[in-house]
C-alpha cells in the first residue's frame, strides 16, 4: 500500500485545515474536501452565495485578479481561486445565483426602477 493510499498521506492538507480552523475560525464555514487524488490540496467550497468568497479570498491573501469566474447550468455563477497556505494548496470555490435567476425568483422581469 503506497503512502498516498493511507490517511497519513493526507497530512499536508489536514495540517493546513487545522491551521485554517485556528486562524480563520470566525469566517463562514465551507464544505471541506481532502482527497488522495490531490494529496497536497484542501478544497473549501462555499454554497451560500458569492459574498462569503470575498472574506475568504482576503484571509488567504488571494489577489482579485487571480479569481476565475464562470457560469454553471445557466443560473449559477462560480468563483474559483487557488492559494498556498500552511504548506498546502487551497482551492477556494463559491457558488451563487446569477442576477437573472435572482430577478426571476423576485418576479421583477429584470427591469430597473
Amino acid at each position: 500500500m503506497s503512502g498516498l493510499s493511507r490517511l497519513a498521506g493526507l497530512s499536508v492538507p489536514m495540517r493546513a485545515l487545522v491551521a485554517l480552523a485556528a486562524e480563520c475560525g470566525h469566517l463562514p464555514a465551507p464544505a471541506v474536501g481532502v482527497t488522495p487524488i490531490f494529496p497536497e490540496r484542501v478544497d473549501l467550497a462555499l454554497h451560500n452565495g458569492l459574498g462569503e468568497f470575498e472574506v475568504w479570498r482576503v484571509a488567504l491573501g488571494i489577489r482579485p485578479e487571480s479569481v476565475e469566474f464562470g457560469e454553471q447550468t445557466g443560473d449559477t455563477w462560480v468563483l474559483k481561486a487557488f492559494a498556498r497556505y500552511a504548506g498546502a494548496e487551497v482551492r477556494l470555490i463559491a457558488y451563487g445565483p446569477t442576477l437573472a435567476s435572482v430577478r426571476a425568483v423576485a418576479g421583477d422581469g429584470g427591469w430597473d426602477a
